[in-house]
């Protein structure tokens, strides 16, 4: 079970904690969800390479070396992209990466840092 904060889906306040199996707790409106639960009802759904679940803001690590048009290297295995965004598509996260700019990685080519 994950001991991170999480958004409260129903008054967004940012202070949302584990309560129990899987559950969430929000300690100002007193609502409790399951973050499974929340993903089955339509939210977008990303999952790194090993099958973590992916959110906006995250951190992540690229596993392998990746060519990027128009450029002269590679974004190399290794490199740490901070606070992804996702989006719908085949290239479902947004990024910046240093010294390459704003970029669309695939999932499958990133783990959860």
């Amino acid at each position: 079970m994950s001991d991170e904060m999480k958004p409260c889906p129903s008054c967004k306040s940012p202070y949302g904690y584990p309560s129990g199996d899987e559950l969430f707790m929000c300690p100002e409106c007193g609502y409790e969800w399951s973050p499974k639960e929340l993903a089955a009802e339509g939210e977008l759904v990303v999952k790194d390479s090993n099958g973590n679940l992916l959110q906006d803001g995250d951190s992540v690590v690229v596993i392998k070396d990746l060519p990027v048009k128009g450029a002269s290297k590679p974004v190399k295995a290794g490199t740490k992209v901070k606070n992804i965004r996702l989006t719908e598509g085949d290239h479902n996260i947004d990024c910046k990466i240093d010294g390459f700019g704003a970029m669309a990685l695939k999932s499958e080519f990133v783990k959860k840092a």
